[in-house]
């Protein structure tokens, strides 16, 4: 009987073990998610409506609203499922809120606004892109609507994306990998590169997706898994998420991750250019040009951290077990 129950309960950790948590997760996230859908189809349907044929006015309204209410719904999921399945805190997915968070987070954000405009000045020097347009919008709404509009859809993707790829999954992923037989560092960077291809995966679907853009996104996973995995906090991923999407989209006007959401912009543009390079209709991170962003993005997350804490190293509390991650906190 004890053996039974030892493949399914983990006694000195006190919870259950790291598949059946994952399910708990799922029976719990799925109904919420759909329900949140369910909601945007009474309250919204025309909205709803123009987000399944991915044009019109209402195309980014329906987005944003659809992404608020999943973010409202994971968030929900997560207070519940910490509280009684990982048996952790919220703040433990990431959000250790204080001052050094919010200057992560504003390092994040200007990190991704600086890539982005790199990106931008590199293909219009090289003759890829086009400047066509300024101040573009979709017909029947204004630009000031619809650029807070897609301000705000992408404030929810990256919380939304960044709290479920690396403050949940990665998190739990290094807690369930940490054998004994090799140390925590390992276990969080399996869970690392685990987490940094469910990412990629999870793309696979949108418009426009290659073989190329997965395997590039698993990498942009892995960049954006880089600043929570030395910082134990999502501030520079959330803020790098939100910036690279929003002026990739909306003030530069390529396409983001297949999407055309770039339907509002600053500046509207025609790309041209090796695909292999500049990464066509799916936009610059499934090109060569958004892997070099990358790098460079990389060697900026590392130098901050060093100059902001003293000094750079994988995150080995990670996946310690939530009572001892808190025992460790305190010897501190």
């Amino acid at each position: 009987m004890d053996i039974i129950k030892s493949l399914f309960w983990n006694g000195e950790e006190r919870r259950l073990r790291l598949v059946w948590r994952f399910l708990v997760f799922l029976l719990v996230l799925a109904p919420a998610l759909a329900a949140a859908q369910a909601l945007l189809y009474f309250i919204a349907p025309t909205l709803l409506e123009a987000l399944q044929k991915g044009e019109g006015p209402g195309f980014i309204s329906g987005w944003a609203l659809s992404e608020w209410l999943m973010l409202i719904a994971l968030i929900v999921t997560l207070f519940i499922i910490g509280r009684w399945v990982d048996r952790r805190p919220f703040s433990d997915y990431g959000f250790r809120l204080g001052k050094r968070w919010w200057l992560d987070l504003a390092f994040g954000l200007g990190l991704g606004a600086l890539l982005m405009t790199g990106i931008f000045v590199v293909e219009s020097l090289l003759g890829w892109v086009q400047v066509t347009g300024t101040m573009q919008a979709p017909a029947g709404s204004t630009f000031a609507a619809s650029i807070l509009t897609a301000a705000g859809l992408f404030l929810a993707v990256g919380v939304f994306e960044e709290l479920l790829s690396r403050g949940y999954l990665l998190h739990n992923l290094a807690e369930g990998l940490n054998f004994k037989f090799w140390t925590p560092a390992i276990a969080l960077a399996l869970a690392w590169l685990f987490s940094s291809s469910f990412f990629g995966l999870a793309h696979a679907s949108n418009p426009n997706a290659t073989a190329i853009s997965i395997i590039n996104l698993v990498l942009a996973g892995l960049f954006l898994g880089l600043g929570y995995v030395i910082t134990r906090d999502l501030a520079i991923p959330i803020g790098l998420h939100i910036a690279w999407n929003f002026f990739e989209g909306n003030v530069f006007g390529f396409p983001v991750s297949g999407t055309p959401v770039n339907q509002v912009t600053f500046i509207a543009i025609q790309q041209r250019g090796p695909e292999l390079w500049t990464g066509g209709a799916f936009g610059p991170e499934a090109g060569m040009i958004g892997n070099v962003a990358i790098l460079i993005g990389a060697a900026l997350i590392l130098a901050w951290v060093k100059w902001r804490y003293g000094r750079v190293q994988l995150q080995a509390s990670i996946p310690l077990p939530p009572s001892k991650k808190r025992a460790d906190q305190q010897s501190q």
